[in-house]
């Protein structure tokens, strides 16, 4: 069923990390664009708070939301949460969309949300609060565009599958202050670091593809957290070129800045090879979780997404590698 015309306030639940919302852009986008005057509230884990900030054209406000029973990505506070659903109760929301993903724990979590209509996924056989504006969960695609199927469900048209990341002057100048002596897209990043360990390719890997572009004439810049700084550092230890280690040096603004700047990005598949995706940045993505199609970016010729369970041969990312090159400047 579709959504009805006179909605003056939207509360969108998806409490993820940097890669995971940015993959709900597009779908954000498209119901900014059917409602351009609603209010707009991202419900979302607390560095969510600077990423409605940065995208503020689409986001009005953000609301905290301290964690609930079953969901991994950060601990439950009680007290917290109680003032936190007494908070989105007391705004009386037109709509509340769930896109934190097929709702199997989270449903009954959004039905107190209390508002008007309630949307979403709903997982088969599960508790769904309605079935006029929840869509079982398309389990298959790229996660951009299971977001968009659940907007053309709810009758309002996509504006594109494109990713996006607003930069700012003050982005500029973060990169800047680094004072790294780079120049744009005369460097490649390498970014090793995942958020769980299974999920990261080998250290000698990561490096013997950095060696390979510094002998193409690339600058290598390695990235990371500060917490990836011995990941870093293994990396280079690894390499026969030098290389300029950024762990634990760029925040999430001269990060952006350092990926759209550079000549290409090689990654695991995480939050920067979404960024690089939004910024057209050509990349090579190692897929270690299977699920390359949902998470690898969706230019499939820019960007070289590689599902190491499948394909576990590092000649095979090499040649991709030199491949990437190709319809960029070789030096």
């Amino acid at each position: 069923m579709h959504l009805p015309k006179n909605i003056k306030s939207i509360i969108i639940f998806r409490a993820l990390q940097l890669g995971d919302t940015l993959c709900a852009v597009p779908a954000i986008r498209a119901l900014r664009h059917a409602y351009p005057c609603a209010i707009i509230t991202l419900a979302g884990m607390p560095w969510a708070a600077s990423f409605t900030e940065r995208f503020n054209k689409y986001f009005d406000d953000f609301i905290w939301f301290p964690g609930y029973p079953g969901l991994p990505e950060q601990e439950l506070n009680p007290a917290a949460f109680t003032e936190f659903l007494s908070i989105v109760q007391n705004r009386k929301f037109d709509l509340a969309i769930q896109l934190q993903g097929n709702g199997s724990i989270v449903n009954p979590m959004i039905k107190l949300f209390g508002a008007k209509i309630t949307a979403g996924y709903f997982k088969k056989e599960a508790y769904a609060p309605n079935r006029d504006y929840f869509m079982e969960y398309p389990d298959y695609g790229s996660e951009i565009d299971r977001h968009l199927l659940l907007m053309d469900f709810l009758g309002v048209p996509p504006q594109g599958n494109n990713l996006e990341f607003p930069v700012t002057d003050q982005d500029q100048k973060d990169l800047e202050s680094l004072g790294l002596g780079i120049k744009s897209k005369k460097y490649i990043c390498i970014h090793p670091g995942s958020r769980g360990a299974w999920r990261q390719w080998p250290v000698a890997h990561f490096a013997a593809i950095a060696d390979y572009y510094a002998e193409a004439g690339f600058q290598i810049v390695v990235t990371g957290t500060k917490a990836e700084q011995d990941l870093v550092e293994s990396v280079i230890a690894h390499m026969h070129y030098p290389a300029i280690n950024a762990a634990g040096k760029t925040n999430l603004s001269a990060m952006a800045i350092l990926i759209r700047d550079a000549c290409a990005l090689v990654s695991n598949c995480t939050g920067v090879s979404h960024i690089a995706a939004a910024f057209q940045t050509p990349s090579i993505v190692i897929s270690m979780d299977g699920e390359p199609e949902r998470w690898g970016p969706i230019n499939k010729h820019l960007h070289k997404t590689i599902n190491w369970l499948l394909e576990p041969g590092f000649d095979y990312v090499l040649n991709q590698a030199a491949l990437l090159l190709h319809p960029v400047n070789k030096v």
